[in-house]
């Protein structure tokens, strides 16, 4: 297995369960930075659909100089999309990126699980549910450990490494080195509901949604003062149809039943619009209305 270290890194053999919205980014970094990657779903429709949204952004890469076309098609010789779970015994590193509800991650890592060898670390990418908790649907929980990209993870330079209760400092570099080699900035945080990212940025979202339901300003006007007063680049509604209400939700769901604390209770409002299916731009309309192509 290659040892992923700070100094020093060799390519190595990652598989990506999940090629959505996460899973097909998470896979586009690491062939940019010379990995071989399997990208696991259960259909060969949704792995084609990911490998061809791999193929587009690195078309983006090619013109706007990150990469060469040569770069481009070694890169995408590296990925092999596939359904077949016995393929993740070649890899060293699984990183999981399925839907945020803790039973289908650990469904995912129960399924590859008894494919892969021993030592091969497993990964969750979770905004939100305990690594800890995560880790003890498997067998190796001292090999296990969060790297929680972040969308559009091509773009996106952080990456919250998250370890658990038992996971080993070997596992929480390795973990480090491979988010570095792949050009982001790791920064590790505890074993918290949530941890820093969402647990600062989902109260601001949840609360500008109250905003809106209450009628203290139409979405656009939320959006623009936090914008234009508190210099954010995106306004929190934006960034909500961004992100996808139903992944919002679910992840103010995850806060509030962990912390049992109120002020983490899903705004009414968002739960409404996620029921109805107007969960941002994914879907055409959510906060704002986005043109489908």
């Amino acid at each position: 297995m290659p040892h992923f270290t700070e100094t020093k890194m060799q390519p190595g053999v990652l598989g990506v369960i999940g090629a959505g919205q996460m899973g097909h980014g998470i896979a586009h970094v690491m062939l940019r930075a010379g990995h071989r990657v399997l990208l696991f779903d259960i259909s060969q429709g949704l792995v084609e659909a990911g490998a061809a949204r791999i193929a587009k952004g690195m078309a983006r890469d090619v013109e706007k100089a990150r990469m060469t076309a040569e770069e481009r098609d070694q890169a995408l010789v590296r990925l092999k999309p596939t359904t077949v779970i016995a393929e993740a015994s070649e890899a060293d590193f699984i990183i999981e990126a399925v839907t945020e509800k803790y039973e289908a991650k650990a469904d995912a890592f129960r399924s590859i699980e008894p494919h892969c060898r021993p030592e091969t670390i497993f990964a969750s990418n979770t905004s939100s549910i305990s690594i800890t908790r995560l880790a003890a649907a498997t067998n190796r929980p001292n090999r296990f450990v969060g790297l929680h990209f972040f969308n559009p993870v091509p773009v996106m330079k952080l990456v919250e490494v998250v370890p658990g209760l038992q996971t080993s400092s070997d596992t929480v570099d390795q973990a480090i080195a491979l988010a570095a080699s792949a050009g982001k900035t790791p920064v590790r945080v505890n074993d918290f509901p949530g941890f820093v990212s969402n647990r600062v940025l989902m109260p601001m979202i949840n609360e500008a949604v109250f905003c809106l339901m209450e009628g203290v300003a139409d979405a656009q006007a939320v959006d623009n003062v936090m914008k234009l007063g508190m210099n954010h680049p995106m306004g929190p509604l934006e960034l909500a149809d961004l992100i996808g209400l139903d992944v919002c939700l679910d992840i103010l769901k995850v806060l509030y039943e962990s912390l049992r604390d109120p002020k983490y209770r899903p705004c009414p409002l968002l739960e409404k619009m996620s029921a109805a299916g107007w969960l941002g731009r994914k879907t055409g309309r959510g906060f704002y209305e986005y043109p489908q192509k």
